[in-house]
C-alpha cells in the first residue's frame, strides 16, 4: 500500500468518512489514484455534514458556538414557542451544564407555519452567528432548515424558571472582561467575540443571560425598573437578590455596579401589545417568554402582553419637602434638564407644573436645554428671552412665584444639541430673594476671571468658552448671588457636558463598552474644575450643577 493509500486507510478508520465516501475511495484506488483530487474536494464537501449533535454541543459553553459556519443534521428538539420569523428548539438530551443553553432559534419563516409548539422534531441546517451591528453580541441560529420531520405532537413544554431558589442572575459584573467595572477606562479594550470566553454564568451577568439564549423561561415577582420606550419595550427585575433597589422599586447604579440582574421585556411573540403606561415601581404578572439577544441588549421575548397587576402608592414620586425660607441659611435650589425647550414646546408647562408642585418654586432653578426664541428653526436667531419669559409666565401662572432670569447667548450653531437650537444653560431666580451681585453680563466668546472681593470681571460669564473642550458643547455659566440685603455672596456654576452619543450597549461586543464622548467630557471636567479663576473661589460658598 501507498503512502497515500494508508493515509486514507487511517482516515477512514477515524469514521470521518461517511458512507459513500467509501464508494469513492474504492474508485479512487480502482483508478490507481488518478482522480484523487476530485475525492479530496468531494470529501471536503461531505466531512463538512455533521451528524447527530444535540443542541446543548452547537450552543457550547461559550458565546460562539463550536459549529458556526457548519452545516448539521438529526437535530432533534421541542418547539417551544413560534415568531414572526421563526422557532425556538429545545434539546431533548440536556447536557446537564448550567453553561450551554439547551435551546436554538431556528430562523425560518416557513417551517413555523407547518409546526406546533409541543412538537418534538428532527432537522438539519446551517449554524450561524448573526448580529445587525458589529457593535453587538452573535445570536447562535440555525438557518435554512432541511429534513423537517415530526417525531411526535403534543408534548408538554416545561418553562425553566428564573428566580429564587433556582438560577438567578448576578448582580454586579457583566463579563470577565470588563476589569470589574463596566464604566472603566480605558474601555474597548477587548471583544467578547474575539476573546469568546468561557461562560461563567454565576459570576458575570452577560454570561447568565447567554447561558440561556433562546430558551423559554419563567420569571415571577416582575418589576418594572424604567418606563416603557417607544417601541413599548420594558427594563424589569424577577424575583431574585437585586442591588441598589430604591424607594420607587427602581434600581440606582453605584460604582463598578450598573445592575446587571436586570432584563428587558420586548415585543410579545403572538402580535399583541405591551402597554404604554407601565411606570417606574409597577408590579406585574408573570411572564413567560423567549431569552434572546437583539438590537444590543438580552430581551425576554413573552408569549404575550405584559400586565401590570399593581402600581406604587402613590402613583407619582412625593413633592420636595424642601421649603425655602427666604433667607440665606435657607434658600432652596433646583435644577432641571428641559429637553430642547422653546416657546411652542408642549412639554414647557408640564415643566412649570413640576417646577411649582414637585420642586415647590426653588429660589434658584439651574437650567440646561433652553434653546432659542424659535427653537429647531435653523437661522441666526440666538437669544432666549422668549423661551424663558414663557416658561416664567406659566410658573407664576399655576401658583409659582414670580421669577426672573439669566442666560448669555451663545455663538450661533456652536452649543451642539438639535440643529438650529442653540441649546445653553440658564438660571431662573427669585427676585424677592436673590439679586445678581454687581450685575456685568458677559459674551458668548469672554472668559469669565476672578477679581478682587473676591468678584466675577463679568457676572453672568462663561468658563473659557473658546476652549476646544466645548467644542459643539455647552460652555459653563458662572453667577455671583446675593440676598436682597448685600449680604451673603455665593458662585454657582450651572454645566452642561456633551452628549455621551456615540458609546456602544452597556451589553455590546465591545468590553469595556464604548464609552461616547468620554474624552471630551474629561476635558470639560477638567477645564471647569481647575480653571484658574474659578478653583481660586473654591474654598467660598460655591455650587455647581450638572
Amino acid at each position: 500500500m501507498s503512502v497515500i493509500d494508508l493515509q486514507w486507510a487511517q482516515y477512514i478508520e477515524c469514521k470521518y468518512i461517511p458512507p459513500l465516501a467509501w464508494y469513492l475511495y474504492v474508485i479512487i484506488v480502482l483508478c490507481n489514484m488518478k482522480t484523487f483530487s476530485l475525492f479530496t474536494a468531494a470529501l471536503a464537501a461531505f466531512s463538512s455534514v455533521v451528524d447527530a449533535v444535540t443542541i446543548s454541543q452547537i450552543t457550547g459553553n461559550k458565546f460562539l458556538s463550536p459549529y458556526n459556519g457548519q452545516t448539521v443534521s438529526d437535530v432533534r428538539g421541542l418547539v417551544t414557542a413560534k415568531g414572526p420569523n421563526g422557532i425556538f428548539l429545545r434539546s431533548t438530551s440536556p447536557d446537564g451544564d448550567s453553561r450551554s443553553s439547551e435551546s436554538i432559534y431556528v430562523f425560518s419563516s416557513a417551517v413555523g407555519g407547518t409546526l406546533n409548539v409541543g412538537d418534538i422534531i428532527t432537522l438539519g441546517g446551517t449554524i450561524t452567528e448573526y448580529r445587525s451591528s458589529s457593535a453587538y453580541l452573535f445570536l447562535t441560529e440555525l438557518i435554512r432548515p432541511v429534513n423537517v420531520t415530526v417525531v411526535s405532537s403534543g408534548n408538554t413544554v416545561t418553562p425553566v424558571f428564573v428566580g429564587a431558589g433556582s438560577r438567578v442572575p448576578p448582580t454586579q459584573q457583566f463579563t470577565g472582561l470588563d476589569n470589574y467595572d463596566v464604566l472603566g477606562l480605558p474601555n474597548n479594550q477587548s471583544l467578547i467575540s474575539v476573546v469568546n470566553p468561557t461562560l461563567v454564568p454565576t459570576r458575570y451577568g452577560l454570561d447568565f443571560w447567554e447561558s440561556l439564549s433562546s430558551e423559554l423561561v419563567t420569571i415571577r415577582g416582575v418589576r418594572a425598573i424604567s418606563k416603557p420606550n417607544n417601541f413599548r419595550d420594558t427594563w424589569v427585575t424577577g424575583d431574585w437578590p437585586v442591588t441598589g433597589r430604591n424607594s420607587r422599586g427602581g434600581l440606582t447604579m453605584t460604582d463598578r455596579d450598573s445592575n446587571p440582574e436586570a432584563i428587558i421585556i420586548g415585543t410579545p411573540l403572538d402580535g399583541t401589545r405591551n402597554p404604554t403606561d407601565t411606570v417606574l415601581g409597577d408590579s406585574i404578572a408573570d411572564i413567560t417568554g423567549i431569552v434572546q439577544y437583539t438590537f444590543g441588549y438580552y430581551y425576554i421575548l413573552p408569549l404575550t402582553a405584559v400586565q401590570v397587576t399593581a402600581s406604587p402608592t402613590p402613583e407619582t414620586a412625593p413633592p420636595t419637602t424642601l421649603v425655602s425660607s427666604s433667607t440665606c441659611s435657607g434658600l432652596t435650589v433646583g435644577q432641571y434638564n428641559v429637553e430642547n425647550l422653546a416657546p411652542s414646546s408642549a412639554h414647557l408647562p408640564t415643566i412649570a407644573r413640576d417646577i411649582v408642585q414637585y420642586l415647590r418654586s426653588p429660589d434658584l432653578m439651574f437650567l440646561q436645554e433652553i434653546q432659542d426664541n424659535n427653537g429647531p428653526t435653523n437661522d441666526a436667531v440666538v437669544s432666549a428671552n422668549l423661551t424663558l419669559a414663557t416658561l416664567v409666565a406659566s410658573i407664576a401662572a399655576q401658583g409659582g412665584k414670580n421669577y426672573s432670569f439669566v442666560e448669555i447667548p451663545p455663538v450661533d450653531d456652536t452649543n451642539g444639541g438639535q440643529p438650529g437650537g442653540n441649546i445653553r444653560n440658564a438660571y431662573i431666580y427669585n427676585n424677592a430673594t436673590l439679586r445678581l451681585r454687581n450685575a456685568n453680563p458677559g459674551s458668548s466668546t469672554e472668559a469669565v476671571q476672578v477679581t478682587s472681593g473676591p468678584s466675577l470681571s463679568s457676572n453672568p460669564g462663561l468658563i473659557d468658552p473658546t476652549n476646544p473642550a466645548w467644542e459643539a458643547s455647552r460652555k459653563p455659566l458662572v453667577v455671583q448671588w446675593e440676598t436682597l440685603d448685600g449680604r451673603n455672596p455665593f458662585f454657582t456654576v450651572d454645566v452642561h457636558f456633551t452628549s455621551k452619543g456615540g458609546g456602544s450597549s452597556i451589553e455590546g461586543d465591545p468590553r469595556p463598552p464604548v464609552n461616547g464622548g468620554v474624552d471630551q467630557r474629561i476635558a470639560q471636567a477638567n477645564t471647569t474644575a481647575v480653571s484658574h479663576p474659578i478653583r481660586s473661589l473654591l474654598p467660598l460658598r460655591f455650587l455647581r450643577s450638572y
